[in-house]
């Protein structure tokens, strides 16, 4: 029971073409554990276009596989469900599922995508989160 989170890590980061004006990004936080081919966390979408798909918090859940292929030396899938509103004149709400898939490198950088309720986003950058250390040198 000791070794169930053996090289657990927190992998952050963006999917999406980030500067891209009214691109939807996933913002991604991670908790992955090798050991166990599992990964769980947080993923925000937001859109600059205003609606009920404009910011997007997604309690998310998958699985993390090595390749041992070229470049792409991770596959990672992530599942989840948020609370999608209908905006007026309609009334109500419903579960929406979130899906994204990720080919990366060890750095998690690479090419992923993601579908959240009638928005499919495919072949788009990933990019792992600078680090505050990085960041303040």
């Amino acid at each position: 029971m000791s070794n169930l989170l053996a090289g657990a890590y927190l992998a952050q980061g963006t999917i999406g073409n980030v500067g891209m004006p009214g691109a939807p990004i996933a913002t991604f936080s991670l908790v992955v554990v090798p050991s166990q081919n599992s990964v769980s966390g947080t993923v925000v979408v937001t859109q600059a276009i205003q609606g009920p798909d404009s910011h997007i918090v997604v309690q998310v859940t998958g699985k993390i596989y090595a390749t041992g292929i070229g470049n792409v030396t991770k596959v990672v899938s992530l599942q989840g469900q948020y609370v999608h509103s209908v905006p007026p004149p309609a009334i109500g709400s419903f579960l929406a599922n979130f899906d994204a898939h990720l080919a990366i490198d060890n750095a998690w950088n690479g090419t992923g995508g993601f579908s959240y309720y009638q928005h499919n986003v495919e072949n788009v950058p990933v990019a792992a989160a600078k680090s505050l250390k990085e960041e303040l040198v």
